[in-house]
C-alpha cells in the first residue's frame, strides 16, 4: 500500500458534509478512514511540531496529538487529534489557514477579503489585504481563498478576481483569477480560472487552476512575473493539495450544480469523456499521471482542503462536543 511505503497518512475535509476525514492503514495493510463531524471544516494545516490547525464555520480550532509515539487508541490508531484551543470569530467564510513561525495562526478571511488573525476581543486582526481592495469592508469582492506559507510566513495567495465590489468576483471566474505576492502586494499571475490552493514544495509555486482541472507550477521571468504552466489535468475542481517527494496529493469536487458552466473544465470533461470526480488523486509530479487515487461516491459530492501527517500510519480525531472529547484526560509527564 502506497501510503506504508511513504510512511504517511493524509487528512481532507468537506464543508458541505460537515466531516474532517482522515485517512491511513491498517496494522493488516487496509485502508482506513476515520470521520470527525465538525461545522463546516475548511483550511487545514499541520505545523512542523504537529498541531493541525482548522477553521470551520464561525471557529478556529487547533488540535494536539495526546499520543506518545508508543501508544495506540482503540488498538489501531497511533494519532488521536484532540481540539485544544478554539477561538471564536463569527462567521468569516473563512478558507486557507497557516501556521507562522511565531506558533500563531493566519487565515484566509475571504468574507472581507483580507489574511487575519485572531483577536481576543475581537472576531480577528487585519493583517494584510490586496492593494486593489479600497477598504476593509464585509463584502466578498474578490474572493481571496489560498494561502502558501513558506518559513513561517505568508509567501502568495489566490484570487478570483481583483473585483472591488461587491461578489463582483463571480462575473470573473472564467479568466479573472490572480495570484498575488504577498510582500510585495503585487499580482505576479493572472488569467486564471478559478484559482485554489497555492503552495511551495522545493522552492516552486504550485497552483490549481480550478476552473480547468489543471494542477501547475507558475514560473517566474527575471522580473518576477510568473505564468501557469500546467503540469497534470485531473478530472474535477481542484482544492486541496499537499506535497511529499515527488507526488501531490490532489482533492477533486463535483460540480455544484450538476454542471461546470462557463468554465474550461466542461469543455475539457467532455474531451476526454469523462464525468467529474469526487475525490482524492495522488500524481507523480515527473509524469502528470495519477498513480493511486480514493474515489468518493454518493452524497459527499465537495472537498476543500488536504493535508499530509508524515510519520502517522492511522490517525483519528475528536469532536469538541463529545463525550469522548470531555472523557479523554492526557498529562504532561
Amino acid at each position: 500500500m502506497r501510503l506504508q511505503k511513504l510512511g504517511l497518512s493524509f487528512a481532507f475535509s468537506s464543508y458541505q458534509s460537515g466531516l474532517l476525514y482522515f485517512v491511513g492503514s491498517k496494522q493488516d495493510d487496509g485502508i482506513n478512514i476515520h470521520q470527525t463531524a465538525l461545522p463546516k471544516p475548511m483550511g487545514i494545516s499541520l505545523s512542523r511540531d504537529g498541531s493541525l490547525a482548522l477553521s470551520c464555520a464561525f471557529q478556529l480550532m487547533r488540535f494536539e496529538n495526546a499520543l506518545a509515539p508508543n501508544e495506540r487508541m482503540n488498538g489501531e490508531f497511533d494519532a488521536c487529534f484532540v481540539p485544544r484551543e478554539i477561538k471564536i470569530t463569527g462567521r468569516l467564510d473563512a478558507h486557507d489557514v497557516g501556521h507562522e513561525a511565531d506558533g500563531g495562526t493566519i487565515f484566509v478571511n475571504t468574507r472581507y477579503n483580507c489574511l487575519a488573525r485572531t483577536s481576543p476581543r475581537h472576531s480577528f486582526e487585519e493583517v494584510w489585504r490586496p492593494n486593489f481592495i479600497s477598504s476593509l469592508v464585509d463584502e466578498d469582492r474578490c474572493h481571496l481563498n489560498g494561502l502558501a506559507m513558506e518559513n513561517g510566513k505568508p509567501r502568495y495567495v489566490t484570487a478570483i478576481s481583483r473585483s472591488d465590489t461587491i461578489d463582483g468576483w463571480r462575473d470573473r471566474r472564467a479568466d479573472g483569477g490572480v495570484v498575488i505576492d504577498v510582500a510585495q502586494n503585487k499580482v505576479v499571475c493572472e488569467g486564471l480560472s478559478m484559482p485554489h490552493s497555492p503552495r511551495m514544495h522545493n522552492g516552486k509555486l504550485w497552483v490549481a487552476n480550478s476552473g480547468t482541472g489543471e494542477l501547475g507550477e507558475v514560473v517566474f521571468d527575471e522580473g518576477g512575473l510568473g505564468r501557469f504552466v500546467p503540469r497534470a489535468f485531473c478530472p474535477g475542481f481542484l482544492r486541496g493539495i499537499a506535497f511529499h517527494d515527488g507526488f501531490a496529493f490532489v482533492g477533486l469536487s463535483k460540480p455544484r450544480y450538476e454542471r461546470f458552466e462557463g468554465l474550461v473544465l466542461e469543455d475539457r470533461l467532455k474531451a476526454a469523456d469523462s464525468d467529474a470526480w469526487c475525490g482524492v488523486q495522488i500524481i507523480d509530479l515527473n509524469t502528470g499521471n495519477c498513480v493511486d487515487w480514493l474515489r468518493i461516491d454518493g452524497a459527499v459530492s465537495e472537498l476543500y482542503d488536504l493535508e499530509i501527517i508524515e510519520g502517522i500510519r492511522c490517525p483519528m480525531a475528536l469532536s469538541p462536543d463529545t463525550p469522548e472529547a470531555a472523557n479523554l484526560i492526557t498529562l504532561a509527564c
